[in-house]
């Protein structure tokens, strides 16, 4: 079901929510839409859509229906009363298959706090026939309230120790990124909107082994890989969870910890599945995001996943596509499954990292041969030469790592 206020065409939206029921290990027998001015109060849909939905419950043999919007807990109750089986929303769906896929310590300590948040506003009374035994004193709570003030006063203290588990992973996390900006090793982040091909890009530009599927949320663990430039520079490759229209605010917030890698990023990779019908609406969901997180003041290049979907498609072609989408004359266009455009993205992320970098000149003395060494893996070398007593050498280093160098630069004429 959906409620008609996605960004993409209902139809469409239907379909990403049948992809996700499938990434949820459910079977859909079934799907409407229903175009709504404004939502009902009550049911969410209107009450004739609701009589609809009820009378195909004996055709289709339904015992769960999800909504493609998020139900408030009052519309929850509502909908599963009217139509007697189980009622799910949009974002119910995507902690569910967040709860089934994340591996990581880090990742169920997130997932289960988004799930609880969720929860707590849909705690239900389920214990009101107890209250007939309470008696009717003026001011005295029934069991069966006392019971839900109970659960829910557990869940708070839950919800309390699993931000600061999650706080403290903070922390380590910035330890962890200080160190990384002290070592001066670029860090590229891996963005794009879900089963655009993140993971298969990462195993293709790293030799790596991340988990890749063709299905909605394949991976949600962060994954960090070292990948070599062409000049023999070094950069850590990070993937994140992929982005979707809708994407729960709970989530979002318990996720925050991870996507502030994207924040801390020196460049992003932006990687669309240039096949999908919905590549416009794709772009927007991304770009919306990182605006959310903060996260739009690094370079970025987009690379245009999946080519091999389009058939023999000729240059003028694809020039006109990626111009109907409103996208940049210098993509990167890819088949991460096939290792097309692989090396042209390698050297595309050098020259951008290289631009960020400080230009310097100096002469090393062979005694601190490990800075050589150290420029060799972070830096990029334009000139290079070796005299009696120690090595000139000219090029580019990260700004944090260039400081090491300042002994041995040698100031311009």
């Amino acid at each position: 079901m959906t409620g008609g206020r996605s960004i993409w065409p209902a139809e469409d939206s239907l379909k990403e929510l049948g992809l996700l029921c499938d990434t949820a290990g459910l079977d859909v027998v079934g799907s409407t839409y229903q175009r709504l001015k404004q939502t009902f109060p009550k049911h969410f849909i209107g009450p004739g859509k609701v009589e609809e939905i009820a009378l195909l419950r004996e055709e289709l043999r339904y015992d769960l229906v999800v909504f493609d919007d998020e139900l408030s807990p009052g519309q929850t109750r509502n909908l599963e009363e009217a139509l007697k089986t189980r009622v799910l929303d949009r974002t119910g769906l995507i902690l569910d298959i967040f709860a089934t896929h994340a591996r990581t310590h880090e990742g169920r300590i997130q997932v289960e706090l988004a799930q609880y948040k969720y929860l707590l506003p849909r705690l239900r009374r389920q214990w009101t026939h107890l209250e007939r035994q309470a008696g009717g004193v003026v001011g005295l709570r029934g069991p069966g309230e006392t019971q839900l003030e109970v659960d829910r006063r557990l869940i708070g203290r839950r919800i309390a120790w699993l931000e600061e588990q999650i706080n403290e992973l903070h922390r380590q996390r910035e330890l962890y990124r200080e160190r990384r900006r002290r070592n001066g090793v670029p860090i590229v982040a891996l963005v794009g909107y879900t089963n655009a091909g993140k993971s298969t890009l990462m195993n293709a530009l790293a030799s790596a082994d991340v988990r890749a599927e063709d299905r909605l949320f394949a991976t949600l663990d962060p994954t960090t890989r070292q990948v070599t430039l062409p000049g023999g520079g070094q950069v850590l490759l990070t993937d994140t969870v992929g982005f979707i229209q809708k994407l729960p605010t709970q989530l979002v917030a318990s996720f925050r910890a991870t996507l502030e890698e994207i924040g801390e990023a020196d460049l992003l990779l932006h990687v669309l599945d240039i096949s999908h019908k919905n590549a416009v609406q794709q772009i927007e969901v991304v770009l919306e995001t990182l605006e959310d997180l903060a996260a739009t003041g690094q370079p970025m290049i987009m690379v245009l996943n999946k080519i091999d979907r389009l058939g023999d498609v000729t240059e003028a072609e694809l020039a006109q596509r990626m111009s109907d989408l409103g996208l940049p004359a210098d993509c990167v266009v890819v088949s991460a499954a096939r290792g097309n455009g692989i090396d042209t993205l390698l050297r595309r992320m050098e020259a951008t990292l290289g631009e960020s970098m400080e230009q310097l000149t100096a002469f090393i003395p062979y005694q601190r041969n490990d800075l050589l060494a150290l420029w060799h893996q972070r830096g990029l070398i334009d000139e290079e030469r070796y005299e009696a007593e120690g090595t000139f050498v000219s090029g580019r280093l990260p700004a944090m790592l260039a400081r090491q160098f300042a002994p041995f630069v040698i100031q311009p004429a």
